[in-house]
């Protein structure tokens, strides 16, 4: 029994240097699967919204996008989707430190144009106008988490945002029951309890953008058990 009141720091499998690519990539198709069920997409593309209503979308060029943790690529074959039915310009970039996270989504159609990158991000030097990342930050612990957020601010030219979990009982629970009856992978159905026990709650991430110095974050709750973190330069 996970102690609610804070972060987990029980290990993902996903997470294991060990992982061969068939595994890694099943696991990822199945959470993709995930995302779609929990609406995990709408946070994401209403910040985006966003920008583009508050007239930060560039008139003469494309919007550089990097999602960082990419995985499978799910959440920027949405972008794609969802920028090219509005007629936006868009450069897509997702950045993943596991290997087999390339080979695993530029294989999925859609993902044409999409640039993949091997690399930890502390180690990127390009830049961006909007930084991204869903269900990549409950993977680090606090002090990576802070040094995240500074590494945001300082290459994000027009925004960041977060997009991961609400720490709570009733998901956790929920989720591994819903991953028996879904019948998604094993590694899936004990890596998404321990996700949701790493996740967050609003006091986690108040200290967490207090100590980057990032006070002009915005936190917000999305359902179902979304807590998101956004940030727009004015």
């Amino acid at each position: 029994m996970p102690d609610f009141s804070r972060r987990a720091q029980t290990q993902e499998l996903m997470d294991s240097d060990t992982v061969d690519f068939e595994t890694f990539r099943d696991c990822l198709s199945d959470l993709a699967k995930v995302n779609q069920l929990t609406l995990a997409y709408r946070p994401t593309l209403a910040f985006l919204e966003r920008l583009r209503r508050e007239g930060l979308w560039p008139q003469d060029r494309p919007l550089a996008i990097l999602d960082v943790g990419s995985g499978y690529g799910d959440m920027l074959r949405e972008i794609k989707r969802w920028a090219a039915k509005r007629g936006l310009d868009v450069r897509l970039s997702g950045l993943d430190r596991n290997p087999w996270s390339k080979g695993s989504a530029e294989a999925v159609p859609g993902s044409e144009g999409i640039v993949w990158k091997t690399e930890d991000l502390f180690d990127y030097r390009g830049g961006a106008d909007v930084v991204l990342s869903s269900l990549f930050t409950h993977h680090l612990d606090d002090a990576s988490l802070v040094r995240f957020i500074e590494w945001q601010e300082q290459t994000a030219g027009i925004g960041w945002f977060i997009n991961d979990l609400k720490r709570h009982p009733f998901a956790y629970f929920g989720f591994g029951l819903l991953a028996a009856l879904m019948r998604w992978h094993p590694f899936v159905r004990h890596d998404g309890p321990v996700s949701i026990s790493r996740g967050f709650v609003r006091k986690d991430w108040r200290a967490t953008l207090s100590l980057a110095g990032a006070a002009k974050a915005t936190i917000e709750d999305w359902f179902p058990f979304r807590l998101c973190v956004a940030r727009v330069r004015g």
